[in-house]
């Protein structure tokens, strides 16, 4: 087989050689590792990773292929993909195509043979940063240029660029379950929703409808929900003005229960009244120890986020429920005792620990008794 050469070159300077895999189109996005030794396809198919490349820490992936079952979102995902190993097999029983093929009917480029422990380091000491797949040379002012022009993902409202054109209904439940009767109705804003998410509030008895990111408050007042679920999504969330507006309308001229994961936690504290705050190199993996300080239990999550809730910005009315153990960063809000409350990381998983799907149980708690006064 033929090998095409290809660099990595990232904007503090460092170049990495290695071999194009997948689509072979040069890109440019914001260069973050990822931890997770599983769930390679969830990874890249996440909108949370929109306008980002994904160095893989696991050396080997590609291993068990990629099936149209475990795709997060249908709209794409991850810019690019940097990996040490291309498996040269796939090995499992629903595999339908090697993740190089699937790399390029999806149109995202991948580079292979790099030395990721190595480039991690070079993202733990300098923090994520713009980086460069590149199959020609360029001159120092063309790289330059392409940085110049991706800028940084601070200031990025990149949450209506993938969110959904029209609301739909959702209807699918997890895999080997079967469709309960659904009690409750729903709605969810989709700044880049995971499929997963969906499918757990249908395993709950959600009747759910994913409505655009920028629906307006009467909009989703004259739907009468029961609830209402701020998804995960890319980007910056201090842009997202119209979310923000319409959330913290909800949540001060409304009792309706509100549940935000990853930028909708953020949203949350944005609407709260908090700020937040771009991260060094952010939490991307499914081995992240988070501490509820409720109960003091510690529980094994995925995550997928470079912007948190800042520590500074916190008022009385507003609790902490979760931090970070990696580096003490708030990992969940509650105001009015869970009539609004948020997460961080990724309770849904998928990939990752499900340790903490009780969370959707929470939610659906405060559903429950909206329900029955409404």
């Amino acid at each position: 087989m033929r090998v095409k050469p290809a660099q990595l070159i990232l904007k503090s300077g460092e170049i990495f050689d290695g071999e194009a895999f997948g689509y072979t189109k040069e890109k440019v996005g914001e260069l973050v590792f990822n931890t997770s030794m599983t769930g390679y396809q969830e990874i890249i198919t996440d909108l949370s990773y929109t306008d980002q490349l994904i160095c893989f820490t696991y050396p080997h992936i590609g291993n068990v292929g990629t099936n149209i079952d475990d795709h997060e979102s249908i709209l794409g995902g991850a810019s690019g993909v940097v990996i040490r190993d291309l498996s040269r097999v796939e090995s499992n029983w629903r595999n339908e195509l090697s993740l190089a093929d699937f790399l390029k009917a999806n149109k995202m480029p991948g580079i292979k043979n790099i030395d990721t422990r190595k480039l991690t380091r070079v993202l733990r000491n300098k923090g994520s940063q713009p980086a460069f797949i590149s199959y020609k040379k360029k001159t120092k002012k063309d790289i330059e240029k392409l940085f110049e022009r991706f800028g940084s993902l601070k200031g990025k409202d990149l949450a209506s660029k993938v969110t959904t054109a029209k609301s739909y209904l959702w209807k699918k439940p997890s895999y080997g379950t079967k469709k309960p009767k659904l009690k409750y109705k729903i709605i969810a804003l989709d700044f880049g929703v995971k499929h997963n998410i969906l499918r757990l509030l249908v395993d709950r008895e959600c009747q759910v409808e994913v409505m655009p990111a920028n629906t307006d408050f009467e909009t989703i007042l004259a739907k009468k929900p029961d609830g209402v679920f701020l998804s995960n999504g890319p980007g910056d969330p201090e842009p997202c003005h119209q979310p923000i507006e319409t959330i913290s309308r909800l949540i001060r001229e409304t009792k309706i229960p509100l549940f935000g994961i990853c930028l909708g936690h953020q949203l949350l504290g944005l609407a709260l009244g908090m700020k937040t705050e771009k991260m060094k190199f952010g939490h991307h993996g499914a081995n992240h120890p988070v501490k509820n300080l409720i109960t003091n239990e510690v529980a094994i999550t995925s995550q997928n986020h470079g912007f948190t809730i800042s520590e500074k910005s916190l008022s009385k009315d507003i609790s902490i429920t979760h931090r970070s153990l990696f580096d003490g960063s708030i990992q969940g809000i509650s105001f009015q005792k869970n009539r609004v409350f948020g997460f961080q990381g990724h309770p849904e998983a998928s990939p990752g620990p499900q340790e903490l799907q009780s969370l959707f149980d929470t939610f659906i708690t405060q559903v429950n008794k909206y329900a029955k006064k409404n």
